[in-house]
């Protein structure tokens, strides 16, 4: 990755930021994307100066289109695109949903990462390709009780990522899904807290540390993972994780 560019939708906090860490660490030029502008200029600032934060709502095309460009601006190019950005709460049946909480988590799970690979690609086809990941989860094939919005953007973003597949890869793109399993980040307190299903009963030890999937993601990229192109990989597969060296 030395050299490369790098941008990490959701990366205020949880998987996000561990994966901002972990591609600075190789190398990489990152650009953190995410609504929170404390958390990312925080973090900018500590990778250092191959590292910048941009403020962006991915749930408006306009915005995610301009950090496409401003990361190409500062770092020539855009080699990577990790749509990470997502939301789980509220959690509510759907005999109680709110109607524009469930749309809005549409429209950050699934139209945000729509979003980010229209604005990256025409970058990526000029430059002969580029790598996208879309961080999927097991509610993408699930369903999970008072998850309804959560599983429907996660299936429709990992769609999503496979037809990136078909119609890109003739372009060079490598498109592929992680589906990391439950990770101990502030996502799995909001879950803990609902007390509303099998996953909001597990114990904090039953989740995996946030740097395996930032270590995932960063294998992601390289050639030992072209045998994945187009699917979902699971961090839950043993050989997976010996494959990425993760312990």
């Amino acid at each position: 990755m030395q050299g490369k560019t790098v941008l990490i939708t959701g990366a205020s906090r949880g998987i996000g930021a561990e994966a901002g860490r972990v591609f600075a660490a190789a190398g990489a030029n990152v650009a953190l994307v995410a609504r929170s502008r404390d958390q990312i200029d925080a973090l900018a600032a500590a990778l250092g100066e191959n590292t910048i934060a941009l403020q962006c709502d991915v749930s408006d095309f306009a915005q995610i289109e301009q950090v496409v460009a401003d990361c190409v601006d500062r770092f020539g190019g855009l080699d990577v695109l990790i749509g990470n950005a997502g939301v789980i709460d509220p959690i509510f049946h759907l005999s109680n949903a709110d109607v524009a909480a469930w749309s809005q988590a549409i429209d950050i799970n699934l139209k945000g990462v729509f979003y980010g690979m229209r604005a990256a690609l025409p970058v990526m086809r000029v430059a002969g390709g580029g790598t996208v990941i879309t961080v999927s989860s097991g509610a993408a094939t699930n369903p999970i009780e008072a998850w309804s919005h959560y599983c429907a953007s996660k299936a429709g973003a990992k769609m999503l990522t496979e037809c990136l597949h078909l119609e890109e890869s003739i372009h060079g793109i490598r498109a592929m899904n992680l589906s990391p399993g439950t990770v101990a980040t502030e996502m799995q307190r909001v879950i803990k807290a609902s007390g509303i299903n099998a996953v909001s009963q597990l114990d904090w030890d039953d989740h995996i540390p946030a740097d395996w999937p930032a270590r995932a993601l960063l294998w992601m990229c390289s050639p030992d993972a072209d045998e994945f192109l187009g699917t979902e990989i699971s961090l839950r597969r043993e050989d997976i994780r010996q494959r990425i060296g993760l312990k």
